[in-house]
């Protein structure tokens, strides 16, 4: 404790003292984060994974001088900002400094000529949103979790939102952004409006859940409001007619931007009818009015060619409107022995479907329900979504069946050759697999780890790093 408390005076001598947080509530805080099994721990009083230290930083030079001491000291530093994160990438598995970055000066550019916009790596998703709304332009990226995260969080979890079969994933929509490596030293990548000049070293920082850097600004695509949305919720004959019409309407370039295919166990939450008795996928397309209609009108003569037929717009208008409501989940969480868990990987087209049936078969005994969906679908394939509701006799029966759930998960997706997350990334849940899902390829990265980091004082335990 005494070299712990020698870093403590060392910061609070070049960060201001309110900065450097080392109350009990501070650390027990920097435990946890959205992670369902997280949030359990914190039911029972759990902080396994404890700051010994959380700091406040506001600017790039205090990031700088926090990492100097950290390398100076040998202490691990865990980037963290608002703390949506699903897996637990912003929980620190050695102790060390919680680098808080959610005080960063809020900064925000636009520039309406080239479409991007600059915000600080804390800045708020969703609020980042609205004041583009007003303005009438969109980032076009929509997470579920919109208005619970960073910005600098998405590029850290290569994250994707609700609309990404029409606008991408984050690693579409990043042009710039700047990171202070664990020495200190800043960098700015960036291509304007593409470089041709050695690799893509933006590619580099996204995904690495702070692992190579830490991200302190962020530039993004913006992007017109559209001028016409139309959306129609159609009832289909089976999973795999679903599975088709997804496949065939990539391979023709229709660009709906709203694109999901429910399960008939998750088509009844959806649909809120308890009585829905087949799959059903909720469709929007958008752009320029003839485009919208023509891409509609094309989509659906495909739709009924697989057997299925419109419900209307209700249902997923309806869904639009609570499209950011996590509040299922939530409240299962809250009750004693109550326990909910949402796991997204993905596929190919040669592969979702096997992939689906077996993973429903090895975790429908584990909860009282399993809902699935595919969305952010590829000319190669899609994502799938598991969610699992149930109730255990107690909080502590409960976590242990999460990490079951996990476990079985995890073995089921290796054996398929799946990709074990799409966009929820690694976190501590699943950095146990990340050598065994990277193969050879985590050779690279543990090389690039080794000349970014070579300490290792960034984040350490995620991607199997």
């Amino acid at each position: 404790m005494s070299d712990i408390s020698h870093l403590i005076t060392a910061l609070k001598n070049v960060i201001p003292e309110p900065q450097v947080l080392t109350d009990s509530d501070s650390l027990q805080a920097s435990s946890h984060d959205t992670w369902p099994l997280s949030t359990k721990l914190k039911h029972l009083g759990c902080h396994d994974y404890q700051a010994d230290v959380v700091v406040k930083v506001t600017d790039e030079q205090q990031i700088q001088q926090v990492l100097a001491l950290a390398t100076a000291n040998d202490t691990p530093v865990t980037p963290r900002a608002l703390a949506s994160s699903v897996t637990g990438q912003p929980l620190p598995t050695r102790g060390g400094i919680v680098l808080d970055l959610s005080a960063m000066t809020q900064q925000r550019e636009i520039n309406t000529t080239n479409l991007t916009v600059e915000v600080s790596t804390g800045y708020n998703g969703g609020k980042l949103e609205d004041e583009l709304q007003q303005m009438g332009w969109t980032l076009g990226h929509s997470p579920q979790s919109l208005y619970l995260s960073s910005v600098g969080g998405w590029l850290s979890t290569l994250a994707t939102g609700q609309f990404s079969s029409y606008y991408g994933g984050i690693e579409d929509l990043i042009t710039a952004y700047t990171v202070i490596l664990a020495t200190g030293e800043r960098v700015r990548l960036q291509a304007s409006p593409r470089a041709a000049m050695g690799p893509d070293l933006r590619q580099l920082f996204i995904g690495a859940e702070g692992t190579l850097g830490v991200v302190t600004s962020v530039q993004l695509k913006i992007f017109p409001l559209p001028q016409t949305r139309l959306y129609d919720t159609l009832e289909l004959p089976s999973v795999e007619a679903g599975l088709q019409i997804m496949r065939e309407q990539a391979m023709a370039g229709l660009r709906p931007f709203l694109l999901r295919l429910y399960n008939t166990v998750e088509a009844r939450h959806a649909m809120q009818n308890p009585a829905q008795d087949k799959p059903v996928m909720f469709l929007g397309t958008q752009g320029v009015a003839a485009v919208a209609r023509a891409e509609m009108d094309a989509f659906m003569a495909l739709v009924h060619r697989y057997g299925g037929t419109s419900l209307g717009t209700e249902g997923v208008l309806k869904w639009m409107d609570r499209r950011f409501d996590f509040s299922t989940v939530e409240k299962r969480l809250a009750t004693p022995g109550g326990f909910a868990e949402t796991i997204e990987v993905a596929h190919n087209w040669d592969g979702i479907a096997s992939l689906y049936h077996a993973l429903n078969n090895a975790l429908s005994p584990m909860a009282d329900e399993v809902l699935s969906h595919f969305s952010h679908v590829y000319p190669q394939g899609t994502s799938m979504y598991m969610i699992l509701l149930g109730r255990e006799e107690s909080d502590p029966a409960a976590v242990e069946k999460l990490r079951a759930i996990w476990r079985e998960a995890m073995r089921v997706c290796l054996e398929h050759n799946a990709e074990l997350s799409h966009h929820h990334g690694g976190g501590l849940i699943r950095s146990p697999y990340a050598r065994e899902s990277l193969g050879s390829a985590h050779l690279l990265l543990r090389r690039v780890k080794q000349a970014l980091d070579p300490n290792g004082i960034l984040n350490p335990g995620k991607l199997g790093l």
